[in-house]
């Protein structure tokens, strides 16, 4: 357990009084009633924060640097090289619009690369969320509320605990970006763009209060609502520069059609988009296989291989009759999951099913634009978990550690810990706020 000191102070504190039930009972009252909201239900979280230490600090950060070098290296052969290119298997309108240049020499200006994290050195790759990724939101409304815990308070006699921000840096590090490709355009109007249906609303609004305290007049603009004249995009009487990308790409090329003026407009550099359809490049889940490839070795350096080959799990796309039977006869061993999605939606892994059922899943799957992945088994972490009687469990819970990194720079972290074989909001988990702990 990479934190194992940190926890066990915290359990020993929680452990000493059954008077924290009530404390904890406080502390969901108020997360029932903040904007930490997903699918229209408030977030469940349990009385216990995820403590980062300075070492795994340092390794995030590292991690990220390597990760962010290894990006711009395949989106780089992705558009110089055709050959390279027919790898991913994307559409023609989508490859258009990825090897559109954005005007920045970013490929991804921000993502959430998930990784199932046993400490340094010792940890595998799970998803890379680019375009649309999100939850900073519940990350830090959950901590500042549990910061307020009976729990906390005693705990911060010991140790200094601090947030990871993840807002304002958010703000100043796109404007950047935007004067890469418009130094014309200082006080750029800015439109935080998503399907309205799909998006996280409560977070647009954070992110819009930031932009405008930070003295850029933002709107939250669904997609759809855009007109393109002039040669600008606008949302009423709105006139967009800069748009903050969240809708994901699967979601834009469903409703292309909807959507026509955004996209013209995006080909002919009317606004600057951050981030733009590159960032697709690493979303899509071909990635896991394609890192692996000698095609994407022969232009790596021999520490970023090596890097890949200890912590991005084997993955092949699920094709032939003898992926079938390698996938049903191991069928523990692997999780499917689409070339293009998000949330989980459309995954499935072995453990969770009996093997007729899984039988049927992966006859009903081959050859539908599926990959195969080898399932990760971590170590897990003690978290404190309260029955309905209000009594005290001490919990093992595996976890997916979301490494947000903005301009290619590690910035903090989004927490899900559960225990079923996919921890995800589709299935039971808990949201763990995040903090940087210290000894005082």
């Amino acid at each position: 357990m990479f934190n194992r000191e940190l926890v066990n102070d915290y359990l020993d504190i929680i452990k000493s009084d059954p008077g924290y039930y009530k404390d904890f009972l406080e502390m969901q009252e108020k997360v029932n009633n903040s904007s930490a909201i997903y699918k229209n239900k408030p977030i469940p979280v349990t009385y216990q924060g995820m403590f980062i230490g300075e070492d795994d600090l340092n390794e995030f950060r590292k991690i990220s640097g390597i990760l962010m070098e290894i990006t711009r290296k395949v989106t780089e052969e992705y558009v110089n090289n055709p050959e390279y290119r027919a790898l991913f298997k994307f559409p023609e309108d989508w490859e258009r619009l990825i090897l559109h240049n954005p005007g920045y020499d970013i490929p991804v200006p921000i993502c959430r690369y998930d990784v199932f994290y046993n400490g340094i050195d010792d940890y595998k790759f799970c998803e890379f969320n680019t375009d649309g990724s999100s939850a900073m939101n519940e990350d830090w409304v959950l901590g500042g509320i549990m910061l307020e815990s009976s729990g906390f308070k005693k705990y911060q006699e010991k140790y200094e605990l601090k947030q990871f921000e993840l807002f304002d840096s958010w703000v100043k590090k796109s404007i950047e970006i935007f004067h890469m490709a418009r130094p014309d355009i200082q006080k750029p109007n800015v439109a935080i763009v998503d399907f309205i249906d799909k998006g996280t609303t409560n977070e647009f609004i954070k992110f819009k209060e930031c932009y405008e305290n930070a003295g850029y007049p933002c709107e939250i603009v669904d997609p759809r609502d855009i007109e393109y004249k002039d040669g600008a995009i606008y949302s009423g009487d709105f006139k967009i520069d800069l748009v903050y990308r969240r809708a994901v790409t699967m979601d834009v090329m469903e409703k292309k059609d909807e959507i026509k003026p955004f996209l013209d407009a995006y080909l002919d550099d009317a606004y600057v988009m951050i981030g733009s359809f590159r960032s697709q490049i690493m979303h899509s889940k071909l990635i896991f296989k394609i890192l692996r490839l000698s095609e994407t070795r022969a232009f790596l350096t021999d520490e970023e291989n090596e890097f890949l080959q200890l912590h991005v799990p084997f993955t092949e796309e699920f094709i032939t009759e003898d992926d079938y039977e390698r996938v049903r006869t191991y069928k523990d061993n692997y999780i499917l999951k689409p070339y293009d999605g998000y949330a989980s939606y459309s995954v499935y892994a072995g453990k969770e099913h009996t093997r007729e059922e899984w039988e049927g899943i992966l006859r009903k799957l081959l050859g539908q634009n599926y990959i195969y992945q080898e399932y990760f088994e971590m170590n897990k972490i003690d978290f404190v978990e309260y029955d309905e009687n209000g009594d005290l469990q001490i919990v093992p819970f595996a976890f997916v550690l979301g490494m947000f990194i903005y301009g290619e720079q590690f910035q903090g972290l989004y927490t899900r810990i559960g225990n079923e074989a996919l921890i995800s909001g589709a299935r039971k988990y808990y949201t763990t706020p995040n903090f940087l702990v210290t000894k005082k």
